[in-house]
């Protein structure tokens, strides 16, 4: 996390230090700010993105909050409309992450996060396997030894080919020794409609991060069967993958950015903005809520993270099969 005397350092860099009084929340506050969410509601980029806006709103940085969404493919849809239409536009952050990443890889698209500004990493997730209610998948074992049999009449939900939720069955169906292509993975647009394939029995199982199905997991209405964390979470009745038998680990993270075209005075205060939210109370009360990890990167140690992402998952796509 940066430290306020980093944070001082950092806002008088973008002319911003005579904000740093006990009121320079409200003196930092921006009228309007306009969140890109290039996918559905109800998913993990739509839930952050109005986290944002009401953890800004709760601490006094911005008067108000215009959020867009336009799904599709993992964001490859809603990319190039952010990179042509929001131009320039120093008041708007699009909301992406992981799934992004892999997701226009997959796609093959000619575009990339390299195109947009860095602004900040903000949360990171560990995935959920979960089931239906009325599976007769009972633990993880279940469902691996299912998997393992017949792969094709297992077929898992979760959000756009290449992204997390794909990349993280991928990686599991290879460590139980069945090849990729034969997965039969069923890609939604958001997290709203996987959620809706899986609450209706549509498909034997589905992958997310835990935000997304805590409430129904907690509910009865979903079983959860694993979680791809390093290590037991405090408060989730499941264990890790490892546990179950299956040596995968996956962290799935999310951030923001400003579109291109953007002045570096824009993108500094940008960037102080995220870095003052991210260290407010309203923010970390959210990040408990949704059960997110709070991973704040900024600025240009965020773009370097980009970048080595990039590889990253490239090579475990192709590796998987999936690019």
């Amino acid at each position: 996390m940066i430290t306020k005397r980093e944070f001082m350092a950092g806002a008088a860099a973008a002319g911003l230090a005579s904000t740093l009084s006990p009121s320079w929340a409200q003196a930092q506050s921006v009228d309007l700010l306009k969140i890109f969410v290039p996918a559905a509601p109800g998913g993990g980029w739509d839930q952050t993105a109005r986290a944002i806006e009401n953890a800004m709103r709760g601490a006094k940085l911005i008067g108000g909050a215009q959020i867009t969404n336009v799904p599709g493919a993992g964001g490859a849809v809603g990319l190039p409309q952010f990179l042509n239409q929001w131009k320039g536009q120093g008041n708007s952050l699009m909301v992406a992450g992981m799934v992004m990443v892999g997701s226009l890889i997959a796609n093959k698209s000619p575009l990339s996060l390299s195109q947009v500004t860095p602004i900040a990493r903000l949360t990171g997730e560990f995935q959920a396997l979960v089931v239906p209610a009325s599976s007769p998948f009972k633990t993880a074992q279940d469902f691996f030894a299912a998997l393992k049999a017949n792969p094709e009449k297992v077929p898992v939900a979760g959000g756009s080919a290449g992204g997390s939720d794909h990349i993280l069955l991928g990686m599991i169906a290879k460590a139980l020794g069945v090849p990729a292509p034969k997965v039969s993975y069923v890609a939604f647009a958001g997290g709203g409609p996987a959620t809706a394939a899986i609450l209706g029995s549509q498909v034997a199982a589905g992958v997310s991060g835990y935000g997304e199905f805590g409430e129904h997991i907690k509910s009865g209405k979903m079983r959860l069967l694993a979680i791809s964390a390093d290590k037991r979470q405090a408060g989730i009745d499941a264990p890790t993958l490892k546990e179950a038998g299956v040596d995968v680990e996956l962290f799935n993270w999310r951030g923001v950015f400003a579109p291109p075209g953007v002045s570096e005075d824009q993108r500094k205060a940008m960037v102080a903005l995220v870095e003052a939210m991210a260290k407010s109370k309203e923010w970390a009360a959210l990040c408990e809520k949704n059960d997110w990890t709070p991973i704040t990167l900024t600025g240009a140690d965020y773009g370097k993270y980009i970048e080595s992402e990039t590889i990253r998952i490239r090579d475990i796509l192709k590796d998987l099969g999936l690019a």
